[in-house]
């Protein structure tokens, strides 16, 4: 994860800011995989009692992650059908 973040940044020429509490302006070149995962923390995901199942909707620092990992944001997008019981 950090190997491939790292070197799309260093392609890129970007960097990644929010993985700092208390600071979320601060950039980095160099972040850990620590620091990526802890900023997919907030999600929750919802199981409800009439069988409806939902997800909290991703930010743009996880959207900015995942696009630098090469990942698509449907990960975290529930199919409807796998929502049905």
């Amino acid at each position: 994860m950090e190997f491939v973040v790292r070197q799309a940044l260093i392609d890129t020429n970007q960097s990644l800011a929010g993985l700092y509490d208390g600071n979320p302006k601060r950039k980095t070149f160099r972040p850990s995989a620590e620091q990526m995962l802890k900023a997919f923390c907030n999600l929750t995901l919802y199981f409800l009692p009439d069988s409806t199942i939902f997800i909290t909707p991703i930010n743009e620092l996880q959207k900015q992650i995942l696009i630098l990992m090469k990942m698509p944001e449907s990960l975290y997008q529930l199919d409807s059908l796998l929502c049905k019981t």
